[in-house]
């Protein structure tokens, strides 16, 4: 009984923080998660992922700033563990002055034509841009925006759109840097798997259009996924290679 109270204790004091968090006077580095399912996560959940860091916040589905544990998105009822919340545990120890708020606005399953204003995409009845602009804007008052992840490209991988895909990535990230204010945010790609790439011909042509990015357009950077597992589905990354995939992108964001 007494373990039951404590427990009960605890959610409460977590729920209350949640509601009513202390910003002020802190460093909050806001962190955008864009992107398609390998960006919301589809990895198992473990108690590690429950786990909450100190420093480590997210945006949750109702716009409140709530402890980040896995899953952090709520596109579709398989999110699980995706490189969001590893990666925030890699910037939270690389600078222990600040406090890390990720914004989970990943869409499983969205083409990179749905990532555009008014864009829809019917599998989650959702408008993944649109969205994804509106709850960036809701974190900002709290911090400031110090970077973005994007993880998309499975839903590309098709002959009549794959050539397209450079031109629509560029304006991509013209338009959320000019619509949030932040011309020379960093912004974060990475490829996709392995086991993707050898299942779809395309996406081969999907990762080397990611790659060239940083040639292109300033202020980007690109990660490999290389040797990283997948979940048995060929689609998407497992728990470890989710994680491995999140220090990546971490190692990445550390460079700017």
């Amino acid at each position: 009984m007494k373990h039951l109270f404590i427990y009960a204790f605890v959610l409460f004091s977590l729920k209350a923080v949640a509601q009513n968090p202390d910003f002020k006077g802190k460093k909050l580095h806001l962190y955008l998660l864009v992107g398609q399912s390998n960006m919301a996560g589809r990895g198992k959940v473990e108690e590690s992922d429950r786990t909450p860091h100190p420093r480590i916040w997210m945006l949750n589905k109702d716009n409140q700033w709530v402890p980040a544990v896995a899953p952090m998105h709520f596109d579709k009822p398989e999110a699980g563990v995706g490189p969001g919340l590893e990666f925030a545990r890699v910037m939270a120890e690389a600078d222990t002055s600040v406090i890390i708020g990720l914004i989970p606005a990943a869409v499983g399953g969205s083409a990179i034509d749905s990532w555009q204003p008014g864009g829809y995409h019917d599998q989650t009845k959702s408008y993944p841009y649109d969205d994804a602009l509106r709850r960036a804007k809701a974190a900002l008052p709290a911090g400031k925006l110090k970077g973005i992840l994007w993880h998309q490209g499975e839903s590309d991988s098709k002959p009549a759109l794959v050539g397209s895909y450079t031109q629509k990535l560029e304006a991509l990230i013209k338009r959320f840097r000019k619509e949030l204010s932040a011309r020379k945010v960093p912004f974060v790609v990475g490829t996709l798997g392995d086991f993707f790439v050898n299942r779809v011909p395309e996406a081969k042509d999907i990762n080397e259009q990611l790659r060239q990015l940083p040639r292109k357009v300033k202020h980007t950077a690109c990660v490999e996924a290389a040797g990283l597992g997948e979940k048995g589905d060929k689609t998407h990354f497992d728990t470890p290679a989710a994680r491995e995939l999140g220090r990546r992108y971490a190692e990445a964001m550390k460079r700017f």
